[in-house]
């Protein structure tokens, strides 16, 4: 990574929630994601395990966590494994982490090499009653992969078949969908960086530009404030390719006359950001395109208003998409009789808005979180990004801020990023 040292309390205090939520005489063993291969003898770009990461911010392939809080011996309550450094593999692969590293990131005491692993496994679970194994449950997740955990799951649930088995995936979902005010300055930091490129950008934008131009120039300001990358492929949508979610060819003219809505956000410490601006690419919006921005700006800071602890993500979709009608008959996009005669399944705004309205985020873009029925927990970082699109016109506008849930309300992440259309355009001159 190429973030600076991040302090080690962060995943220390991460263990230690997650150890309080884990029934008695139980182990958990967290994996570290594979390798992927890609083509030829390449491999694509290694990604950790975020449950991993979150645990203890080792970002290294074949490693594992072994959390068996009731061990006698203190010394194994947790465990670090890591591969074993090889000096002719880091010729050519580059420098494994060494105990006293491991321990300096993630504060752990006990780093155990992974080829020795096995032999003590065995005595712990043998005096273990349960065991916590991890999966990637998300209900976006659609892959068949048998990744890692999946195959490790099976291969200990063969040799150890009489014990308890529990799901880990139950307390991640419910404690990484709370930030504590560590992760919140690690991903205050990537919102700063990310501010940064969209500063950059601003002055940048003109037409005859390239879409491709633009991603560059956000790149390049990440790299050089030490974020790893982009946290996802960056959206950079000039004119009606703006209607198009997850646009992610960018190798389009901006134009004049045109807006581009560019989505993108900065991967800090493994913690995201994620941004959503459309602008004028020659700086200046028409009358129709800053009506449009301001009704999409109107609805985002009434979702910024009703969006608190306790409430469900469907009840506050369905509070938006009223708002959103609204303003869509204010826009004439729709009238008050689309309105009335609207089948309630497929609400009349939905021609305009055919997106949700906010999610988790953290060490996943989408991160986990408490399911679309259940209430969104004190401390969840959710993004809000309402979204017009209206196919007649070739207009796509989305803006998206990133906000901490708290007791005394929104704390706005990206408060210092330029949202109305005058700072832009002042920006822009």
């Amino acid at each position: 990574m190429k973030n600076l040292p991040l302090d080690s309390q962060l995943f220390v205090k991460n263990r230690q929630r997650f150890v309080a939520k884990m029934q008695p005489n139980s182990i958990a063993i967290i994996n570290s994601n594979d390798e992927l291969p890609m083509n030829g003898d390449a491999l694509h770009k290694f990604k950790q395990n975020s449950d991993l990461y979150w645990l203890t911010g080792i970002d290294q392939e074949d490693t594992m966590v072994v959390l068996y809080p009731d061990n006698p011996d203190p010394k194994f309550r947790e465990v670090l494994v890591l591969v074993r450094p090889n000096e002719l593999k880091e010729k050519w692969d580059g420098h494994r982490l060494r105990k006293d590293e491991a321990y300096a990131i993630s504060g752990m005491n006990t780093v155990v090499w992974l080829d020795s692993i096995d032999a003590l496994l065995q005595q712990w679970i043998n005096d273990a009653q349960n065991i916590y194994l991890n999966s990637n449950e998300n209900n976006r997740k659609a892959s068949l992969v048998p990744v890692k955990d999946y195959r490790y799951a099976q291969e200990v649930k063969e040799r150890y078949p009489l014990h308890n088995y529990l799901r880990a995936a139950i307390i991640f979902k419910e404690l990484r969908a709370v930030k504590t005010p560590e992760e919140i300055a690690v991903m205050q930091v990537a919102m700063d960086i990310t501010e940064k490129a969209f500063r950059r950008v601003l002055t940048f934008i003109k037409p005859g530009v390239w879409e491709h131009e633009i991603q560059a120039e956000i790149i390049h300001e990440f790299l050089r404030n030490r974020s790893a990358g982009e946290a996802y492929g960056s959206i950079i949508a000039s004119g009606d390719r703006a209607r198009t979610l997850h646009y992610v060819s960018n190798n389009q003219e901006c134009l004049d006359g045109e807006l581009i809505l560019m989505d993108f956000g900065a991967e800090y410490g493994g913690y995201n950001a994620d941004l959503t601006r459309t602008v004028p690419v020659n700086g200046k919006f028409s009358a129709r395109q800053r009506e449009v921005y301001d009704a999409c700006l109107r609805l985002h800071m009434y979702a910024k208003s009703i969006l608190r602890p306790g409430i469900t993500i469907a009840k506050y979709h369905e509070m938006v998409g009223v708002e959103a009608g609204k303003e869509f008959v204010k826009l004439g996009l729709l009238t008050e009789e689309d309105i009335k005669n609207q089948d309630p399944e497929t609400p009349a705004y939905r021609k305009y808005l055919y997106h949700g309205i906010s999610h988790h985020l953290g060490i996943d873009v989408h991160d986990l979180g408490p399911s679309f029925h259940k209430p969104i927990p004190e401390g969840a970082v959710m993004t809000i990004e309402p979204g017009i699109y209206i196919e007649e016109e070739k207009i796509g506008i989305r803006i998206e801020n990133n906000y901490w849930l708290t007791a005394e309300g929104n704390v706005d992440l990206m408060k210092n990023i330029p949202i109305t259309a005058d700072e832009i355009e002042r920006l822009m001159k």
